[in-house]
């Protein structure tokens, strides 16, 4: 019913939202006589927060077009590599026309970005695939939205995520391929390629673990506490509900993106609602540079997703309550995940020195599991200053974060660039 109330509100405020927009859009247009009347921008910048606080918020666009790339202006264009049900996985194929910058780009290592499950769509992760692009050749997980899912596609897991991974990796192609994943797939991602290593099968150059729950014992958080404090049945009775009319994925459980929203807005009540002010106040001085700011993180961050019930109740059960892959007795589809079987994937753990959703230690302790893996092609980084968002996303993920991404991915290839394929003679071509 819960559900069903909130599609009600939803479209109640619609029209609001729009009437909002249009009288805010009156305010301001010049040919206007009541753009002169004293007050005119409080009222504007009124009705476009009313606007913006009532309207729905879609799925943004990656819109990376272009990027500078080894000295040039190369472009981009996404391409749907594989479907899943439940994800798709994405690449951002690089096209130059100078023969030179097609060298160096076919040269340039292959970066698969595993995205959070966790609410956001993977366009959260817009600013992380960017910066790599200028050095990479990248692939991300996008995420589908639970809801467009039809029921009769069946139930998503944690262990079919698992198998998601690994079926991208060896679409990829495992071979000097580096696997980074950000916060919740640290989770899955090592789980993936330990079974991959155990099974014998070949493994990624390298993985990247950013603020990730590997342990959350370790400095818990207020989103590790919730978990550990709740039930699995409470949060099974109180958070999961079916997807209604008319959606595709009607009649599948799921935990919904606006209750998902709703946790996220409670952990920084106030930080949100000075954001808020502060757009407004913006919005009244003409400030175009702050408020076009704000809009874009906002259109990013209230734009949410359905994640299937399955999924979400076997993450709180396997990584939060039963701690299972620390302690060890982690089965994927009955197999025991086994991370010292990993010996010759290199490991890089990232962890923001503020991090208020995954605390210290949690990712770092993956090279504990990883005891295989010589110390030499192991490394760790804690980002002084930064929270979890910084990590990734933001000034020190480009000045601080990516830098000692780029090293450490430039010194664990595992092939050499001799014996990389010879550059097509073409006058456009691509990597």
């Amino acid at each position: 019913m819960l559900y069903q109330l909130y599609e009600f509100q939803k479209a109640l405020l619609q029209p609001l939202s729009s009437w909002a927009q249009t009288a805010s859009e009156t305010f301001v247009n010049a040919s206007n006589p009541l753009s002169k009347m004293p007050g005119a921008e409080r009222i504007a910048a009124s009705y476009e927060l009313l606007h913006r606080l009532g309207k729905e918020y879609k799925k943004p666009e990656f819109g990376i077009r272009a990027v500078k790339a080894h000295g040039r202006d190369v472009a981009i264009h996404e391409i749907t590599t594989l479907e899943k049900p439940f994800c798709n996985l994405i690449r951002f194929k690089r096209y130059s026309d100078d023969l030179e910058v097609i060298k160096k780009l076919k040269e340039d290592p292959v970066v698969l970005v595993v995205a959070p499950l966790s609410g956001h769509h993977s366009t959260l992760l817009r600013d992380t695939v960017r910066t790599l692009l200028q050095d990479h050749k990248v692939y991300i997980t996008d995420w589908l939205d639970a809801r467009t899912v039809p029921a009769d596609k069946g139930e998503f897991g944690l262990d079919d995520y698992v198998h998601y991974i690994q079926e991208f990796i060896r679409t990829i192609g495992p071979k000097n391929l580096h696997v980074i994943s950000v916060c919740q797939p640290t989770v899955p991602t090592l789980g993936a390629i330990s079974l991959m290593a155990s099974n014998g099968e070949e493994t990624p150059a390298s993985m990247i673990m950013m603020g990730g729950p590997i342990d959350a014992r370790k400095s818990p958080t207020a989103v590790n506490s919730l978990a550990d404090k709740k039930s699995y049945e409470w949060f099974e009775s109180h958070v999961i509900y079916e997807v209604p009319q008319p959606h595709a994925g009607a009649g599948r459980r799921v935990y919904p993106g606006f209750l998902q929203h709703t946790g996220f807005i409670a952990m920084n009540p106030q930080n949100h609602m000075q954001s808020h002010w502060d757009y407004f106040q913006n919005l009244v001085r003409g400030d175009e540079l702050d408020a076009k700011a704000h809009i874009r993180f906002y259109d990013e961050y209230n734009a949410v997703l359905d994640m299937d019930a399955k999924y979400y109740l076997d993450t709180i059960k396997t990584v939060f309550q039963e701690y299972a892959l620390p302690s060890g007795t982690w089965k994927v589809s009955g197999k025991l995940v086994k991370p010292h079987d990993i010996t010759d994937v290199a490991l890089l753990t990232i962890e923001g020195e503020l991090d208020d959703i995954s605390g210290s230690g949690q990712t770092r302790a993956a090279h504990k599991l990883c005891k295989s893996i010589p110390t030499e092609r192991k490394d760790h980084y804690e980002v002084v200053g930064a929270g979890h968002y910084g990590i990734f996303s933001g000034r020190r993920w480009r000045e601080k974060v990516y830098p000692r991404i780029k090293d450490f991915i430039r010194a664990h290839e595992q092939t050499s660039k001799a014996s990389k394929k010879k550059v097509a003679k073409a006058v456009f071509a691509s990597d």
